[in-house]
């Protein structure tokens, strides 16, 4: 029973594929491969169409770009305080406080983002922003992936050895100095899966960037511009009206199997990182 529930994921995974596999071979028996990696022109319901999914690409990685600056140094912020600053009363006070970002609903994330974020960085930044624009939802997703940074890094340096604390403040170590150069990295090999999980959160997170970064595949490095990510072209091209079995219905199968590959290297990355520098301590 504990393998059947072990092998669940597995399962899972390998439906994920299979769903995806035939859709994507049916797409680029119809459309070149070298016109999907390299064309900067994306527009499957255009006439003539424009199947180049570099514009999709770019905004992904633009908006997860900046949540991760967000996510990381907030997260790690945060971390680095409950675990070696708070009282214990204020730690169970405060983590499961945190913790409630990561159950909020991401539509409600993606209006605060549109309703809120975007006027106030319009009034306060000195270039142009754009009602739907890049960097409303990348700080918002930021924002919302900030909780997984912090719990699972402070779950990884509360598991180092109270010895090694001990003997760096034995040596005459500040508590800030014993923070960041022997908890930090004795627990890095988890510090890093924590934030390859909340970058790969980030990267397929749909309704804020559906939202808030808007529904125009501009291929363009302006932040305040107007963008479609991987996962918000899925979001749209689905709930719309393509026929079924023809090349633009196929598109979404394309883009999602090109967002499996980039999260599943990202999660492998992650694994490998986290065998080579895994601290075991007895």
């Amino acid at each position: 029973m504990l393998l059947l529930a072990a092998l669940v994921s597995v399962a899972t995974t390998i439906g994920i594929v299979v769903s995806l596999l035939e859709p994507t071979i049916r797409f680029f028996g119809e459309v070149s491969a070298v016109e999907f990696f390299t064309s900067t022109s994306w527009g499957p319901l255009f006439e003539p169409p424009g199947y180049g999914v570099l514009p999709l690409v770019s905004a992904t990685l633009i908006t997860t770009g900046i949540a991760v600056v967000v996510a990381v140094p907030l997260g790690l912020g945060a971390a680095i305080y409950l675990s070696e600053y708070a009282r214990p009363r204020v730690r169970q006070i405060c983590k499961p406080v945190l913790e409630v970002l990561a159950g909020i609903p991401t539509v409600v994330f993606g209006f605060f983002a549109l309703s809120f974020v975007t006027p106030l960085l319009r009034g306060i930044l000195p270039f142009e922003i754009e009602i739907f624009n890049a960097l409303c939802a990348g700080l918002v997703v930021g924002f919302m992936i900030i909780p997984i940074v912090a719990s699972l890094s402070e779950d990884a340096m509360t598991a180092v050895p109270r010895a090694l604390r001990e003997g760096s403040f034995a040596l005459g170590a500040s508590k800030m100095t014993t923070s960041v150069r022997v908890v930090l990295p004795a627990a890095f090999s988890g510090i890093v899966a924590a934030v390859i999980l909340a970058v790969s959160r980030g990267a397929g997170e749909t309704m804020i960037v559906y939202i808030a970064g808007g529904g125009q595949p501009n291929f363009t490095f302006d932040l305040g511009k107007a963008m479609q990510t991987m996962a918000a072209f899925i979001a749209q091209a689905g709930s719309g009206d393509v026929p079924i079995g023809t090349v633009d219905y196929n598109t979404i199968f394309a883009v999602g199997s090109l967002l499996f590959v980039m999260t599943f290297a990202m999660n492998y990355v992650s694994a490998r990182l986290v065998r080579r520098y895994r601290e075991v301590y007895e």
